[in-house]
């Protein structure tokens, strides 16, 4: 049984690249939580639905990976695509040649590409030079993927996400950004408790602060764990060490010991609180294991969303692709 669900005119606002939630306007996020949640339930009816037979999806990484790797790889074979896995190890990049020059060839052999690399700029080079689609598979910056992925998750559980409240809590990083920029665009108060000298980038949160204007979200920075979380409806944390942070572990350990979400913090926020994150996880840092694993928590549907909201993404990029080519 094959179906082939519309995608809707929204989707034509998306852009030729996902590189920041920011770039996104509102409609275009809340189509692809539309989308997502119809290729979740054609997963879950095991119905077949391969609107993107043919094409195939270069996944460029210079980061390990799990779940965005998997996610993109597995949603490409279900939606009738294949993909091709590139360490830049394992490609002339590591030899000098450009950034320019490879996004060239690489869109005359592939219809996507999925980057995962260290400095924004880097992935904002390839979208630059590469002819077909660029997706952001993570930047020190930015995490547009997982953002877009945990709206979905949210709104699965309550229903909605305008005049929700989201705590985060921990490190000011790349999944907090794009957390703000996602939550402010569909209306949502974010209450962000960090450190002081690890909050979030201040171009993103002064940004997403005149977006609240438009949207009726908010956005609260403090460094007060217990602040934050009051009346939340979600509490999200991250790992408190980044790729590429390891030689600072032991002061960011210390630093961070207050902001560990735990169930005194907990009891400080809504009685429904749910309890978010990207994973990997750190049992007894930044999060204890009762709450992780607890009732609260819903760490594995966020994980699994990946795989829905990675494949809207990948639908909407490319059939935008595909009609633009047919007009050309």
């Amino acid at each position: 049984m094959t179906a082939q669900p519309s995608l809707g005119k929204a989707f034509r606002s998306i852009g030729k690249d996902l590189l920041t939630v920011g770039d996104l306007p509102r409609t275009a996020i809340a189509a692809l939580l539309r989308q997502a949640s119809v290729l979740k339930a054609l997963r879950r009816r095991r119905v077949v639905h391969q609107p993107l037979a043919g094409l195939t999806l270069g996944l460029l990484f210079e980061k390990p990976s799990t779940r965005t790797r998997v996610s993109f790889e597995a949603g490409m074979s279900q939606l009738g695509g294949q993909s091709l896995f590139l360490s830049t190890a394992d490609i002339q990049l590591c030899r000098g040649e450009s950034i320019a020059d490879t996004a060239r060839v690489l869109s005359r052999y592939l219809d996507a590409l999925v980057v995962r690399t260290y400095d924004h700029g880097i992935v904002d080079e390839w979208a630059q030079h590469a002819a077909i689609p660029v997706i952001n598979g993570l930047t020190d910056l930015h995490h547009p993927c997982q953002a877009l992925s945990d709206l979905l998750t949210i709104q699965e559980r309550r229903g909605r996400l305008k005049g929700l409240k989201l705590a985060y809590v921990g490190d000011g990083n790349n999944v907090a950004n794009s957390l703000i920029e996602a939550g402010v665009r569909m209306g949502m108060a974010i209450a962000a408790a960090c450190p002081k000298g690890y909050e979030p980038d201040l171009r993103t949160v002064d940004l997403a602060r005149e977006e609240a204007d438009k949207t009726g979200g908010s956005i609260h920075m403090t460094d007060n764990p217990l602040v934050a979380v009051k009346e939340a409806d979600v509490i999200y944390t991250d790992v408190w060490i980044s790729m590429g942070r390891e030689r600072e572990q032991s002061r960011r350990i210390k630093t961070f010991a207050p902001y560990q979400v735990n169930e005194r913090l907990l009891k400080a926020a809504r009685p429904d609180v749910l309890v978010m994150h990207c994973l990997p996880a750190h049992r007894g840092q930044e999060i204890t294991a009762s709450v992780l694993d607890g009732p609260h928590s819903v760490v594995l549907d966020q994980a699994e969303n990946r795989l829905h909201m990675q494949k809207a993404i990948l639908v909407a990029l490319l059939k935008e692709r595909r009609r633009q080519d047919a007009r050309n």
